[in-house]
């Protein structure tokens, strides 16, 4: 890589989480993850992570049948609590410590997101998941991620999706679409490229934090990309 990275956000959707189910967890799926994780973690890196929540519940889907919207998002960040706490359990069978911070108050079961605590932690050598999103409604888990990241400084932000990297358009859909090595935030945004939400885009350009588009279901492909190699894309400022 061409610059320092120490401190990372890992961003994952729910769907990461689902194996070949159709809804829920798949602790096989987990497992691999988190294995993926700690080889990362080995390697000395900090590591924050931000999980979504679509394999159990997704606001806009709920929304659209009937619950207002607020609800909806406010079911959407507890279910992201539910995969912080699955994530952090098979992370500490690994003999990771592990700690997972909310944005919304649940003392029960896991910590309130406090941002010294958070960055005190990783200097303690544990990882920590953020879950509930913002705390608030209407925003993403994306954009809850990257926020995350401004705040407990991460160098980067590294998201798994479907593909490995950025395309000119769905490679799914249009076979012939150019895969980007690197692209500009301006690009992303003048292209309406859509790995992310336009807010999670403009707030990570504007905090000049780079975005690594990586494939998630590629086995080893997180350390892969941290030391250069593997397939990606890389997004940022210049």
């Amino acid at each position: 890589m061409k610059r320092n990275i120490k401190r990372i956000m890992l961003k994952l959707s729910g769907e990461a989480l689902m194996g070949s189910q159709k809804f829920g967890q798949d602790p096989d799926t987990i497992l691999g993850i988190c294995q993926d994780i700690k080889e990362v973690y080995d390697m000395g890196f900090e590591i924050a992570i931000v999980v979504g929540a679509g394999n159990i519940c997704r606001g806009a889907s709920a929304a659209a049948l009937g619950i207002d919207r607020i609800s909806a998002d406010y079911m959407g960040m507890l279910a992201t609590v539910m995969n912080a706490l699955a994530m952090q359990s098979t992370l500490e069978k690994l003999d990771i410590r592990t700690r997972v911070l909310s944005a919304i108050t649940m003392t029960s079961v896991c910590e309130p997101f406090i941002r010294r605590r958070a960055i005190r932690h990783m200097e303690k050598g544990r990882i920590i998941i953020l879950a509930a999103g913002t705390g608030s409604p209407f925003f993403t888990t994306d954009t809850g991620a990257v926020l995350r990241a401004t705040e407990i400084s991460c160098d980067m932000i590294l998201k798994g999706t479907q593909v490995d990297g950025v395309y000119s358009a769905d490679p799914k859909i249009h076979p012939d679409a150019t895969k980007y090595d690197t692209i500009t935030f301006k690009e992303v945004l003048s292209k309406e490229l859509k790995f992310m939400d336009v807010a999670a885009i403009s707030l990570a350009r504007d905090n000049k934090i780079p975005i690594m588009i990586l494939k998630k279901k590629k086995r080893g492909e997180l350390a892969k990309v941290l030391q250069g190699s593997g397939s990606f894309t890389v997004v940022n400022n210049d």
